[in-house]
């Protein structure tokens, strides 16, 4: 009997997902818990695994079809109750036809990337994947494009020189300057943006929309901390397999202000203010599909190894679509680090119903007065952006101050003061 493929329950919130990409085709054998579709939900990217070894019978659901908890997107037939009662795990008798070996690889391939392999005339068995699940990707196919361009055939004749450079007239089909272009060489590419991107899209417009967002800004002298990675980095790496980074110090100094300021740690609930004695603290990571933000719980109980350990493991697990929507669910507050991408300056957005978020920037070699003189000191840019409703300037000013003291000393951390 056919097992049936229906969408699990994903989280309290979540009615309903959008389907991805199936990395499987019909009639193509399965190992159990071998992924088959990817599934585009509001918080994060999953992918439904095979409940049993057999072969795919029947699809359902297509790319970009909505599909509601519960609903049937295919089926699967057990390897007992398959034409062959060879398992499918074995390796085949027979080489496998190259037009199933073709299928398979196109049926990972994603919409932007076919076109492309279209125009080239690419073999997509010979490109390189880097997309989830083995899937190529739009960069993947520009880059074998390119590869193939700059590898010309023996057979390759030189090439006509352009009419720019050739004296000849110019064709119709290459606009002359003041000229309105033609629409045979300038092309636009439509992209349906994900469920993800949409949720993302929705929640900023709505924090903008609901919030009295405001954004005040400070800069701290980061020597202290350079110092003490220099000095720590190596044991600190050797002792817990992880690299000593700038995230556990401003998880620790961000506690540290949240103490003080605890409007920053709080929400606003109809006509309440709710406070809270925890710290869940949301790290914005980036992902192949986004950016995410998963939370580490209880953070003022965290060591530094420990937040730096679940921070590497929130990034890789991000890259390969692995974060559990559990692991998004939540937060008081969050740290987003821009300085990663080379941003010197932002306004970030507060995520609902937090009341804050701070934003780090580029460490930059700048001229700062000390003393008296002018010195060169490794600087960056902080920005607090707090949902002016409950939050007041005095207060907002003193976390970020706060925030400034800890860091550039960071012994106020360990004493307390």
């Amino acid at each position: 009997m056919d097992i049936e493929l229906k969408i699990p329950a994903i989280g309290e919130s979540i009615n309903e997902v959008e389907i991805g990409a199936w990395l499987k085709g019909k009639g193509d054998a399965v190992k159990k818990d071998e992924s088959l579709v990817s599934l585009e939900s509001e918080k994060a990217t999953l992918e439904l695994p095979s409940p049993a070894a057999g072969i795919l019978v029947q699809i359902l659901k297509q790319k970009g079809d909505v599909a509601k908890i519960g609903d049937v997107v295919g089926y699967l037939r057990p390897a007992e109750g398959s034409v062959s009662t060879a398992p499918v795990t074995a390796e085949p008798k027979t080489k496998p036809a190259p037009e199933s070996k073709e299928k398979s690889v196109e049926s990972r391939i994603m919409p932007a990337a076919q076109r492309i392999i279209e125009e080239n005339k690419l073999d997509p068995a010979a490109i390189a994947a880097t997309g989830p699940g083995g899937r190529i990707l739009k960069e993947d196919a520009l880059r074998a494009a390119q590869q193939k361009q700059a590898k010309p055939s023996e057979s390759d004749t030189v090439p006509e020189l352009p009419p720019s450079l050739s004296g000849a007239v110019t064709p119709a089909s290459q606009p002359t300057p003041g000229q309105v272009p033609t629409a045979d060489w300038r092309q636009e590419e439509v992209v349906p943006m994900s469920r993800m991107r949409r949720t993302i899209a929705q929640r900023l417009v709505q924090a903008q929309q609901t919030a009295a967002l405001l954004t005040t800004f400070n800069e701290i002298d980061m020597t202290a901390i350079l110092a003490l990675r220099k000095e720590y980095g190596e044991a600190f790496q050797k002792k817990y397999q992880v690299k000593l980074g700038f995230m556990s110090f401003f998880v620790k100094a961000c506690i540290d202000g949240l103490k003080q300021c605890p409007a920053l740690n709080a929400e606003v609930r109809e006509n309440s203010i709710v406070f809270r004695n925890y710290y869940d603290i949301g790290v914005a990571v980036g992902s192949g599909k986004g950016l995410v933000v998963p939370i580490l719980r209880h953070a003022e109980r965290l060591s530094f190894a420990e937040i730096e350990t679940t921070i590497a493991g929130f990034g890789q697990r991000a890259k390969e679509n692995k974060i559990s929507l559990a692991e998004l669910q939540g937060g008081t507050f969050t740290i987003s680090n821009g300085g990663v991408y080379g941003s010197l300056l932002s306004t970030p957005i507060v995520n609902p119903p937090q009341s804050g978020v701070l934003g780090m920037h580029a460490i930059q070699d700048r001229p700062v007065a000390r003393d008296g003189q002018v010195v060169i000191r490794p600087m960056m840019y902080l920005a607090l952006t707090y949902d002016h409703r409950i939050v007041d300037g005095r207060e907002a000013v003193t976390f970020l101050r706060r925030v400034k003291e800890v860091l550039e000393s960071p012994a106020r951390m360990l004493m307390e003061i």
